[in-house]
């Protein structure tokens, strides 16, 4: 008997591995696009692909508990987007090691006479005021509203994949659709968004 995703979405929530199975070899492809995607980063920072690829495939597991049919995404974008966010997290992590070992080698304290300031002053973030970040924030989300409400369902589910750094082809391989298709709604989404902006 054939079931859909959101039937063994639910077998999944009961502890069903056979469920489970189905779904990761329905939808293993998207770890590999994900992986595929950051091999030059992983390359830089030296990082453990192994490691990575394990912290991926139980961001798999974790986006299949958290999925819910009442979201508006599909379950594959769903899941693109909670590995994604996995790998991206592992990205920082692993880079700010290697910078904290870095930085270790300055001293923030020390007076640049060039300059007549220590290194802090110098390199210090002028958007630190909280003041900012929160008004930042809050026309961010404003906008993000908008765009969501004038986007159809399936343009906001692809522009949520295009604002991660998903080329067309992998989105196109993500939902299903043809790449010509998912090319024709990037463009009809960029006009809308020019328009709103």
């Amino acid at each position: 008997m054939e079931y859909n995703d959101i039937e063994l979405v639910h077998l999944v929530s009961e502890q069903d591995e056979v469920a489970k199975d189905a779904l990761y070899k329905k939808y293993n492809y998207i770890i590999d696009i994900i992986m595929a995607k950051y091999k030059k980063v992983f390359y830089v920072l030296n990082m453990d692909v192994n490691e990575v690829r394990q912290d991926a495939m139980l961001a798999f597991s974790d986006a299949l508990v958290r999925y819910s049919n009442e979201k508006d995404t599909s379950l594959a974008t769903f899941i693109s987007l909670v590995i994604e966010r996995k790998v991206q997290n592992c990205i920082r992590s692993a880079d700010t090691i290697k910078n904290k070992k870095y930085n270790e080698r300055y001293s923030l304290d020390y007076e640049y006479e060039a300059f007549n300031k220590p290194l802090l002053e110098i390199i210090g973030d002028a958007d630190a005021d909280p003041l900012v970040k929160i008004s930042s924030k809050e026309t961010y989300n404003e906008l993000t509203s908008k765009i969501k409400g004038l986007l159809s369902p399936f343009e906001y589910e692809v522009y949520e994949l295009l604002i991660s750094g998903f080329t067309y082809t992998d989105i196109a391989k993500i939902l299903e659709k043809e790449p010509k298709q998912i090319d024709n709604t990037i463009q009809r989404l960029r006009t809308k968004i020019k328009e709103l902006i």
